[in-house]
Formats: C-alpha cells, structure tokens, sequence
C-alpha cells in the first residue's frame, strides 16, 4: 500500500504527467491471501483511491486488507479535505475511487459526470470538541467555543467539517469567531495537538483515534449535523473492476468492522 502525501498545487502541476503514468504506476506487492472480495475471482493493478482525511486510518486498514485478498495490488491513498479532492479529480487528476465526507461534495462530480454510476453511502459521523488534554480553557459545551478569548479552530466551509459546524451554529443561534479555518479535519486537530488552539471541532472518530493527545468534548447539538459518507467509482477509471472490489469491502462486514471499530456510524 502506498500512501500520497501531496499538497493540491503540487498534484496539479504534476496533473497532465501522472495523466499519463496511470497505467504504468507500480509499488510493492502484498504477500499472497484469499480471493477478490465477495467471492469473485481476484483482480490485480494498482488502484488509486482519493478519500476524505477523516477516513484516514480505517481506509489504511481497508486497503491493507484489500491488497491481501488481492496478490499483486497496490492500493494508492491520497487524503485530503473532500472538497480539495473534488478539484483535483475536476482537474483530471488520476483517481479510481473517491470517498467523500458528505454527500454535497460527491454530488459536484455525479453533475459534471465524473462518476460510474450511483454512489453508496457506507458510514456516517458527527461533530465533536477537541481539546487539549489540561482542557485549559475550559471547555464544556458548543456554546463555550464563542467565549471571548477562545482560540478556536474549524474546517473551511467549503469542507464537509466546516459545512456541518456552520449547520450547529445556525441551529444553535451561535456564532464562532475562529482563529482559523482548516482544508482538513486534521489540521484541526493537528492545531490542537500542537497547543496553538485551545479547541477545536472534529468527528467523533477523530478524537477516538487521537488517543491522549485530546480530549473529547461530546455536545448534543451534534446531532443537528450528521455527515453521511459516500463511495463511487471515478467514471475515468482505467481499472473499474478493481475499483468495484474495493467498495465491496468497503460497504460490506469486513469495512464495516473496521468503520464501526473507529466510530463511524452506520448510514
């Protein structure tokens, strides 16, 4: 499995020759295992998957459980804020399956007709307060993030994060004046990690993944704003039955236990 760590003007500047390079992309080769997923004969290649930062660490445990059930796969991730991959694949970038945040963002490619088919919905998630371990400011509720002195960070809203933290805020009759806002959710948490917030607003799944590094502030406005994720295959894609095999797994019990296990809800 390989994972892309690039940055979007990078990615695109790299647009036209990666084009190119599809078919000719390689990496290692997982160690041989069962079948292809839902009992149909293995298939091989690489398969590039674009998803939603949130996704991170359950699509790193998918797609190693994918190249094992598929001997001679390479699975290639690229994580970012789902609205940031929609510009990408937009732009041509080389994508076979894209797994978004939130519907909205799926639905700017199923319009242009860049997907195959119809999406499917494979896990759902909600807003939650992160913040440093001490809490030192405090922090107990929604409304405690527009207190006055509050260094308080949230996604762009343009990002599916962002989106469903303006949705609690009107629902709420709050208004948050951010220090910042984030491409991603884990620039968030990373800015709460590092101590340059005193809070910030991210899934549940990532303060579960997050450990001791934050603590986790339930609020139950949350539930004025839950995101339902979605799956499609790129209509580009040189490599649609892979592609296919691989959202199998993703909706079906094994991505399912893993989703669950991080927190993720059911759609």
């Amino acid at each position: 499995m390989r994972i892309i760590r690039t940055s979007f003007t990078a990615l695109l500047a790299a647009g036209a020759l990666a084009a190119g390079l599809t078919g000719c992309a390689s990496g290692t080769t997982s160690p041989a295992a069962s079948s292809g997923a839902a009992g149909s004969p293995a298939q091989s290649g690489t398969l590039t998957v674009y998803a939603a930062a949130s996704l991170k660490d359950t699509f790193m445990k998918i797609a190693s459980k994918f190249e094992a059930a598929h001997p001679g796969t390479t699975v290639t991730l690229n994580f970012a804020g789902s609205s940031d991959l929609v510009t990408q694949i937009t732009q041509g970038a080389p994508a076979d399956v894209f797994a978004s945040a939130d519907t909205q963002n799926m639905a700017k490619l199923s319009d242009a007709d860049l997907i195959d088919g119809e999406p499917s919905n494979f896990a759902t998630n909600v807003l939650e307060i992160a913040v440093p371990p001490s809490n030192p400011a405090s922090i107990t509720s929604f409304a405690d993030l527009a207190n006055p002195g509050i260094k308080v960070v949230v996604c762009a809203p343009q990002v599916p994060c962002g989106s469903a933290t303006e949705t609690v805020e009107k629902a709420t009759g709050t208004t948050l004046t951010p220090v910042s806002e984030e491409s991603s959710v884990t620039d968030v948490l990373g800015k709460v990690t590092s101590g340059e917030a005193d809070a910030g607003l991210v899934y549940v799944t990532d303060v579960k993944t997050a450990g001791d590094k934050v603590k986790g502030i339930p609020f139950e406005e949350s539930d004025q704003a839950v995101n339902t994720y979605p799956i499609a295959t790129v209509a580009d894609s040189a490599n649609k039955e892979l592609a296919q095999d691989f959202i199998t797994m993703v909706t079906g019990s094994e991505g399912r236990k893993v989703l669950s296990d991080a927190g993720f809800g059911t759609p």
